[in-house]
């Protein structure tokens, strides 16, 4: 960040809301060492506990393969979803700032409880080797019920946190000044540094110590950084923007939505700009939303007919039956973000296959660090991903965008949805250098000599791992453009009321991707099982084709692409009365689709 706009964002900028609110004080950046302090170390306790925990329900619990594997699914899907609940109780009843509180504290105590399963014997079974493995036995009802409460409560943590930090930070600037608005830019480039970096500690040194010295030990530290946690989001509170609930947003988008329905038979009208009911709440925390000329069905819902009466201070007196220009055009803020959205959950089935099939690469290629006889684990190979990452992050941020910004003058330095489409370009040219790479591993091991069998896989190829790490760069470069500027894109497009929905509806997004893509692997397997080619996806890679499943994916991504390009062409977003009125002051009326991807 330049040091000018630090020095402008870290200023106290204030802004009188109203005659009887308080004035907001926006401390900027000098609330990011609490923020950013409480993110690193809240994600440094969950994922240090999560990201091991299938190794620990099947060593330690003693269940098969297949139970473990269904609860961390069950698990993961539940988690990602119940963001949305947690949004809904934010935005509507709680307010940011108490819903972090209580989530983040909600995660300790399931860690907490995670960990004293393992530390305590009473709290898990016996385990197997200890009994020759003759009398192997799974835990009792209360050691399951234990082990799940603490996942439950993680559930709950993880519901209130995901939603609502990302929104909670960007919260601390001023979104009417330039400092403002590039220190959220900035922000969002930030929250991902760190919990990129997370993920790399987490899956190095704590599974490391889980696997190797100690679970009690391995799974005690997280809940430690999860205590660390709560103090730092505690300790800055005198310092945060807390903005209130206002209630439920989707009362109002279902307002709109019904109206619509009981208007349907009204005609249009000829100027709906000057035409149509216009009232904001005088304590609306939304921006004033100009009228756009897209799903105009539910403009009806803002025509006025004689039947409809109006309160003393110009509010509707039955809002079931008449809605505000603004309530519509917030609902069209919604139905634009929803094809965008659609898009994410293809898109990011490319990033999941190098969590799962490119672990699978690894273990039946050669991991050996140089002429040792040391092996990196499979897993570790991910680590590539988030370095890749961990280190464009700052170059981005530092050097890409203020030059972008001097050639383009936008404060961005590109347009969130342009970056959203360099990434999903990135993700198709990383599916096809992986299937390269795949093709080439797999030649290597049926035309060389092999270096042994990989337990339960196959013939293990004397290619060598390093050969992965191409694609799981690409794979960090792709999040760093799409996933970012995904989450950025919902923030900056959704009403400022809903902030903490939209911010559920990237995990949303991950959770799509991840029930398609097992649903792409199932189809595929099945109707490959008796094709001449054989079955592209077995256990032994080798005698599969997981190159022909990888240019599958890349051929999704390319018509993704297409959608998406057609998507952001007909994008229009998201402004404000003010600066549209001064835009056709100064350049006569004008379209917004100039704002476009192109």
């Amino acid at each position: 960040m330049e040091k000018n706009d630090k020095e402008a964002m870290e200023t106290n900028q204030k802004t009188v809301t109203t005659d009887h609110e308080p004035e907001i004080n926006y401390r900027g950046w000098k609330a990011m060492p609490f923020i950013i302090g409480n993110e690193t170390f809240e994600k440094l306790g969950a994922i240090g506990t999560l990201s091991n925990l299938l190794i620990y329900l099947t060593t330690v619990f003693n269940l098969k393969s297949i139970t473990a594997a269904t609860m961390i699914n069950v698990f993961n899907g539940t988690t990602n979803l119940g963001t949305l609940l947690g949004a809904f109780l934010c935005d509507t009843y709680f307010g940011r700032y108490k819903t972090l509180g209580f989530a983040t504290v909600a995660s300790f105590v399931g860690l907490l409880a995670i960990q004293l399963t393992a530390a305590i014997p009473e709290l898990h079974p016996h385990r197997c080797a200890a009994q020759g493995n003759t009398d192997c036995r799974g835990p009792t009802a209360r050691q399951l019920a234990f082990l799940l409460t603490g996942l439950g409560l993680m559930i709950v943590g993880a519901g209130g946190v995901r939603p609502c930090n990302l929104a909670f930070g960007a919260d601390q600037f001023n979104p009417k000044t330039e400092s403002g608005k590039r220190g959220i830019n900035s922000f969002f480039n930030w929250y991902f540094f760190t919990f990129t970096f997370a993920q790399m500690v987490s899956l190095t040194l704590i599974v490391y110590i889980q696997s190797n010295v100690s679970w009690a030990i391995g799974l005690g530290i997280p809940a430690i950084l999860m205590l660390i946690a709560c103090a730092v989001y505690f300790v800055g509170s005198k310092i945060y923007v807390k903005v209130k609930a206002t209630g439920s947003p989707l009362t109002s988008v279902a307002q709109v939505i019904v109206v619509a329905m009981k208007k349907r038979q009204l005609k249009l009208l000829e100027q709906p700009r000057l035409s149509l009911f216009k009232y904001t709440p005088p304590k609306s925390i939304n921006s004033k939303l100009p009228y756009t000329d897209q799903f105009k069905f539910l403009d009806k819902a803002a025509i006025m007919t004689p039947q409809d009466q109006i309160n003393p201070d110009g509010s509707p007196a039955d809002p079931w039956r008449l809605c505000s220009m603004q309530q519509v055009e917030e609902v069209k803020c919604l139905l634009r973000v929803l094809p965008i959205w659609a898009s994410q959950v293809i898109y990011f089935v490319a990033i999941v296959q190098q969590h799962t099939y490119a672990i699978f690469q690894a273990v039946q290629s050669d991991r050996r660090l140089g002429n040792s006889n040391f092996k990196i684990p499979a897993a570790t190979y991910v680590v590539f991903l988030m370095l890749s990452l961990t280190c464009f992050i700052p170059i981005y941020d530092q050097v890409i965008v203020p030059f972008l910004r001097r050639v383009r003058g936008n404060e961005g330095g590109i347009t969130v949805l342009q970056r959203i489409g360099i990434g999903m370009f990135l993700s198709v040219i990383t599916m096809l250098v992986s299937a390269v790479v795949e093709q080439h591993r797999r030649t290597t091991a049926l035309t060389q000599p092999t270096l042994g069998v990989a337990p339960r896989k196959g013939a293990i190829s004397s290619m060598s791992a390093s050969w992965l790490i191409p694609q799981f760069t690409l794979g960090g470069l792709t999040e760093a453009f799409a996933s970012i500027g995904l989450v950025e894109f919902y923030y900056k497009q959704f009403p400022e009321n809903m902030r903490s929905i939209a911010g559920s509806l990237f995990y949303c997004g991950l959770a799509g991707s991840s029930y398609f893509s097992s649903l792409l692997i199932l189809i595929v397997h099945r109707a490959t099982q008796g094709a001449s080619t054989g079955n592209w996806l077995p256990e032994d890679l080798n005698k599969g084709r997981l190159d022909y499943f990888y240019y599958t994916v890349a051929g999704l991504g390319v018509l993704n692409l297409g959608y998406f390009l057609l998507c952001a062409r007909w994008y229009k977003y998201k402004g404000n009365e003010d600066s549209l009125e001064l835009e056709l002051e100064v350049n006569g009326e004008k379209s917004q689709s100039d704002k476009s991807f192109v």
